[in-house]
């Protein structure tokens, strides 16, 4: 079976048409204005170098190069090969802070890059670091909702984690305490298996008894870490119309309380970071591998086989040959004539 692991990158073969039909009013418009000078087989004598037909070659192994760059963007897929692992580690449970709060810039400079954005940074870098561990994943703003249940699958887990945005929660707030008791429900009941909890939030205005949820967390031997995103000093909340403003039409500022979260963080023995912090992941990380590691069952995973290797040989092949094309006669080849028939005179006798 033939698949594409990014199949939205094949629209932009509909450029390749377009491109082609461009080339070709150009090259009409070019042909107009040569006529100008006189007689075309006049004009092509004075330019008996200029080939008519080395430009379309050109254009030809360019296009089809193009389509071979977006045919690997898409990664096509083929057949299907099964992997048995043994999964040996900890399962990790993620909540994400998926309030409107999470728009707002993720540094002090206002950056383009949103706190959401930051925290899924964050994460792909930290799931990439716990291969072979379970991770699941839970997004909360006024209520807590299962994005992933644990999965010892990275690749799943970074493909749902892109998914997260802050459209997918009907009502706003900030239910810490509802996503901490969500995913203390959602770890497997093995007494022997060590689990942690790792909240991404911007820590504004809990509507919940958090703190009280991670001490109900480490009562069951669940560790519960804080990640904290944005800035102390205060940003405004994008919107499709500028920015978030209140009943005075002043604009609303979004802190990063870093008080609360790490007052949350010590209830659940965890650690708290800011995610501003070059040594974040590497933080929470730490704090991962002071769990003890146990068997977490063996898995069979099915994986399509990549072939966007043959069409990588292809396009180098297709960039050498028009790299080597040029739209001139070759003067090696002028000598011969592969296109007329000789004229045969014939003679009286």
């Amino acid at each position: 079976m033939f698949s594409f692991a990014n199949p939205q990158y094949l629209y932009l073969l509909l450029l390749l048409p377009i491109v082609a039909v461009i080339f070709w009013a150009a090259r009409r418009g070019r042909a107009r204005n040569i006529a100008r000078f006189g007689q075309p087989a006049l004009v092509a004598g004075l330019m008996p170098d200029v080939s008519r037909y080395k430009p379309w070659i050109i254009l030809s192994l360019r296009l089809l190069l193009l389509a071979c760059v977006v045919v690997i963007l898409a990664r096509p897929r083929a057949g299907a090969k099964q992997t048995n692992t043994t999964v040996h580690g900890v399962e990790v449970m993620v909540c994400v802070d998926v309030s409107n709060s999470m728009n707002a810039a993720a540094d002090d400079n206002m950056s383009e890059i949103s706190r959401l954005q930051r925290s899924k940074m964050l994460m792909q870098k930290l799931i990439d670091k716990l291969q072979g561990n379970k991770v699941g994943l839970i997004v909360f703003a006024g209520q807590a909702y299962m994005q992933m249940p644990l999965t010892p699958d990275a690749q799943s887990a970074k493909m749902y984690l892109n998914e997260i945005s802050t459209t997918m929660a009907p009502s706003q707030g900030t239910a810490i305490g509802g996503a901490i008791a969500m995913a203390e429900s959602s770890f497997s009941k093995n007494p022997h298996t060590q689990k942690s909890i790792i909240v991404i939030t911007d820590g504004e205005n809990f509507e919940d008894d958090a703190v009280g949820a991670a001490k109900q967390a480490r009562k069951a031997g669940i560790q519960v870490n804080v990640v904290g995103i944005g800035s102390t000093k205060g940003s405004p909340i994008p919107t499709a119309h500028g920015y978030m403003t209140d009943d005075q039409g002043k604009e609303v500022l979004t802190r990063l309380d870093e008080s609360d979260a790490q007052k949350i963080a010590a209830a659940g023995r965890g650690v708290y970071v800011n995610g501003a912090s070059n040594e974040a992941v590497d933080d929470i990380h730490q704090a991962l591998q002071k769990l003890s590691k146990s068997d977490l069952g063996s898995y069979v995973y099915t994986l399509a086989d990549e072939q966007f290797p043959v069409f990588a040989w292809i396009a180098l092949v297709l960039l050498i040959a028009q790299m080597l094309v040029i739209d001139r006669k070759n003067p090696w080849l002028k000598k011969y004539n592969f296109f007329t028939k000789e004229q045969k005179h014939e003679t009286q006798a």
